[in-house]
């Protein structure tokens, strides 16, 4: 179980304040707001990426917020990829396993798993830049579950791509989560996405935490003016509807 205990960090114009929420093991949890509402900031939090002003960070009742992030056992993945130009996909995808020691058939064996689940197979031998956007966050997105994390950070990764290739990519990291099991966050300011992948949702506005609920309740039913704004149900009713379309993908 991952905790983010009353967590605050500031910055000259932007601020963190009081992110306060929990994550079970095996979940699917959604982050979703606006562009520059502190989602990315949350994620690279829990990272270790900054040094968070007040609050703490548990994963399994064990307190990470002081723990460098190469010690946390997070994977995360941005929606630029980050991949490494100069090395194939296969290469790209093994890179955390060599890191760990795995022995070569052992990593043959887990990328070649991976890669069946993701359909990528055929571009194992291939340079990242001749991918296309799909391509690559498929890769990034191996690269960062095959070491198998204890959380799966993920931030914004849908949203460069086109919209037949951004279905196609939620259906996967849908599939792949119902074999895994990989407690996910997805940050994300789309909530037709939030409402297809999530578990739960929290829905977060300058800095702060609005409302957390399972989909059909925060879009069925929000209890907050900017939640019902947000998500385009002023009349309370819409949330259904976009919740029975969206089930049938």
């Amino acid at each position: 179980m991952l905790n983010v205990n009353h967590v605050y960090k500031s910055f000259e114009e932007f601020n963190l304040k009081d992110i306060n929420f929990q994550v079970n093991d095996g979940e699917y949890f959604v982050i979703l707001g606006p562009t520059g509402t502190g989602k990315t900031v949350i994620l690279e939090s829990i990272a270790g990426m900054y040094n968070i002003d007040k609050g703490d960070i548990y994963i399994d009742n064990i307190n990470i917020t002081k723990v460098p992030p190469e010690n946390r056992n997070i994977g995360l993945v941005y929606q630029s990829c980050l991949l490494f130009p100069h090395l194939s996909v296969r290469e790209n995808i093994a890179f955390g396993l060599k890191a760990r020691k795995m022995k070569k058939q052992e990593i043959n064996a887990v990328l070649d798993d991976m890669a069946e689940i993701l359909n990528i197979k055929h571009l194992l031998n291939r340079k990242t830049n001749n991918l296309s956007g799909g391509e690559k966050q498929r890769v990034a997105f191996a690269r960062a579950i095959v070491t198998n994390p204890k959380i799966l950070l993920l931030d914004e990764v849908s949203s460069a791509l086109d919209p037949n290739t951004k279905r196609e990519f939620q259906i996967n990291l849908k599939k792949i989560h119902k074999r895994l099991h990989t407690t996910t966050i997805h940050v994300t300011h789309d909530f037709n996405e939030a409402l297809y992948l999530a578990d739960r949702i929290a829905v977060i506005n300058n800095g702060q935490i609005c409302e957390i609920g399972t989909p059909k309740d925060i879009f069925n039913n929000p209890t907050t003016e900017f939640v019902a704004k947000f998500v385009c149900n002023n009349n309370f009713k819409y949330g259904d509807e976009i919740y029975e379309r969206i089930q049938i993908l």
